[in-house]
């Protein structure tokens, strides 16, 4: 076989795949579709086989695309690594960090963190991007992404950053108007404003209290995909919700909102999830540090002590 492929073919096949799109990997990478095509075209002709299925309206991986593909990225992982070797003996790490999380905590958060991190290390591009959703970290091309519990998926890695729970919250005047719940069976009773997550069943609390774990199937007038929405409602005492501690920490210390049942919280421990070992890249374990630390301690740190 002639194996006269090289990084360039395996980073446009690769942008191909994440994107589905030949133009989408156009222009990303700041070349032509004409010339992806025909990259594409060649690598096809070296390997052998049909990387994607074509029609005029989409793109496609083949089952022989996807074997290509696990292999491609191993090899792109590796020669980032000796970019890392390379870079980090001169104190600063380069390339693309590409990185998601959620809207609340990127915009109050991460975000700025970023801009510290880009100003400390300028060499490092960052791309990060706010998701409603669970991304495909391998088909995606994410670097880090930060969620609110460990990852199912056996092929990802978790670093835990720091504890954290969800906390039942509501407005005095909501809780002066429709009483103080005494029971997790109490919020049958109340309008409960409903966040739709991508991880959790639709309308069922599970809580953990003094007698271990409970759930409780709660409803209401009103419901979102779009955790801002069912905040802005729990301030104009609509109802009760349920929000991380570092997320209403600040209005639950100001009195604009209370604890409601403060014997249960639902744990949502804060993790960075890699697609691979940390140690195989320095320039992944510097930015995963930076960012760990800046969300404990720094300036942005999340507030769990309520």
């Amino acid at each position: 076989m002639n194996n006269h492929w090289d990084l360039v073919d395996l980073r446009i096949f690769c942008e191909v795949v994440q994107r589905g799109s030949f133009v989408g990997a156009s222009t990303q990478l700041g070349i032509s579709a004409a010339y992806v095509t025909k990259r594409i075209a060649s690598f096809e002709r070296i390997l052998g086989t049909k990387l994607f299925h074509r029609t005029t309206r989409r793109v496609s991986i083949s089952e022989a695309g996807e074997k290509a593909y696990v292999w491609a990225k191993q090899v792109l992982d590796a020669a980032n690594s000796l970019d890392d070797c390379m870079a980090m003996p001169q104190g600063s790490p380069s390339g693309q960090l590409r990185v998601t999380s959620s809207p609340r905590l990127g915009r109050k958060h991460l975000a700025p963190i970023f801009a510290s991190m880009r100003k400390q290390y300028p060499l490092l591009n960052i791309w990060f991007e706010s998701v409603y959703r669970r991304v495909d970290l391998l088909a995606e091309g994410i670097d880090i992404d930060i969620r609110m519990e460990e990852a199912r998926e056996p092929h990802l890695i978790s670093h835990r950053i720091m504890k954290s729970d969800r906390v039942l919250c509501a407005t005095p005047d909501y809780l002066d108007k429709k009483g103080r719940p005494r029971t997790l069976s109490d919020l049958t009773e109340h309008d409960c404003l409903l966040y739709r997550d991508f991880h959790q069943t639709f309308g069922v609390w599970q809580m953990n209290g003094p007698n271990g774990p409970k759930s409780v199937r709660v409803s209401g007038p009103m419901g979102s995909n779009q955790s801002d929405t069912v905040w802005n409602w729990t301030l104009a005492g609509l109802g009760i919700s349920l929000f991380s501690s570092w997320d209403v920490a600040k209005d639950l210390k100001s009195g604009k909102v209370e604890r409601v049942l403060p014997d249960y919280v639902q744990p949502a421990d804060i993790f960075a999830i890699t697609a691979a070992r940390t140690e195989n890249s320095t320039r992944l374990q510097l930015c995963l540090s930076f960012i760990a630390e800046q969300l404990r301690t720094g300036p942005y740190a999340l507030d769990t002590q309520i």
